[in-house]
């Protein structure tokens, strides 16, 4: 077990490569991937029930002794996405699929990958996965209702719908999870270990079904929405740091919302995409081209801080 664990973290380290890996090769032999498609969410239901099982009531005490941080964060993360992703498709007049696929990936909930990154950058570990878990659970309300707001003139969307598949993919299956932990604690934290190698299949998975499916966009537009994902990361971190930095709160505070804003769930973003739009595969590709960049990105913001933290102690 201890060096299937081993074998997990290092997988999980090095996600951006393997998520990077599948792309290439899914765009190179798109058929390969194909079976993947029907799975999506389930295989996203996974990822989040691994989630479940990581959270414990210990958790959620950083609200109570930081309530004020807790707050900025989860607001933060579902004003300052949602907005610069809307800002973006108008900016460079994106057509309806493209835009609405930045959008969605923009009005998901903060990643699991943030709280990695968190603790390599010696962020606030408590306060990442707090933000993490709560934008997580609000994710079924908030995500859709700020996605029609911003998304309704693009293309026909079902918000109802779209409400039951965060509460199939995400919500139900984090809260089972934490059940399992409950009842089965001991057994769950053996397991935990393989989590990361678990998380990281999935959502390769998930990534190589969608660049096979959209092969075709990819080729005519795929320069443009990479840049634009990019973008979207990168003013995401800015704008995370800026306004912890605003709001009075601690360095280590500042680099944790930092990445918390700048890094989504798009492995989320990818399966609503799939189950509502499967007409129009390329509403996938921004977040599965987000999956891919911001484990890059995040890593680099990581070493960075990291090694500034070297440097001052």
């Amino acid at each position: 077990m201890n060096k299937l664990t081993q074998i997990s973290h290092f997988i999980g380290k090095t996600f951006a490569f393997w998520a990077a890996l599948c792309a290439i090769i899914a765009f190179v032999s798109p058929e390969t991937f194909k079976w993947v498609l029907q799975y999506v969410p389930v295989l996203l239901g996974v990822v989040m029930f691994g989630m479940g099982l990581t959270l414990s009531p210990s958790d959620f005490k950083i609200i109570t002794q930081h309530p004020k941080a807790v707050i900025i964060g989860v607001v933060a993360q579902f004003v300052i996405m949602p907005l610069v992703a809307y800002l973006l498709t108008q900016l460079f007049s994106l057509p309806p699929e493209v835009a609405v696929g930045v959008i969605l990936v923009g009005c998901c909930p903060g990643g699991t990958s943030s709280n990695v990154m968190t603790y390599l950058a010696r962020g606030n570990v408590a306060l990442s996965v707090a933000v993490t878990s709560i934008s997580t659970l609000l994710a079924p309300i908030l995500t859709p209702m700020i996605f029609i707001l911003l998304a309704n003139e693009l293309l026909d969307i079902n918000a109802t719908s779209m409400f039951v598949s965060i509460l199939k993919i995400v919500l139900l299956p984090i809260v089972l999870g934490v059940i399992a932990h409950t009842l089965f604690k001991t057994q769950t934290e053996k397991a935990v270990g393989i989590l990361p190698l678990i998380s990281v299949i999935t959502i390769t998975l998930i990534i190589g079904a969608v660049v096979g499916a959209s092969k075709g966009k990819i080729i005519e537009s795929g320069l443009l929405i990479f840049g634009v994902v990019v973008l979207h990361n990168g003013i995401g971190y800015l704008l995370g740091f800026l306004t912890a930095k605003f709001c009075k709160l601690s360095y280590d505070a500042q680099k944790t919302l930092a990445i918390e804003v700048g890094m989504q769930n798009s492995g989320l973003g990818a399966a609503l995409a799939a189950a509502h739009f499967a007409a129009a595969p390329v509403v996938a590709v921004p977040s599965a081209l987000f999956s891919v960049w911001h484990n890059i990105s995040g890593s680099l913001l990581a070493s960075y801080w990291a090694g500034k933290a070297d440097k001052n102690t």
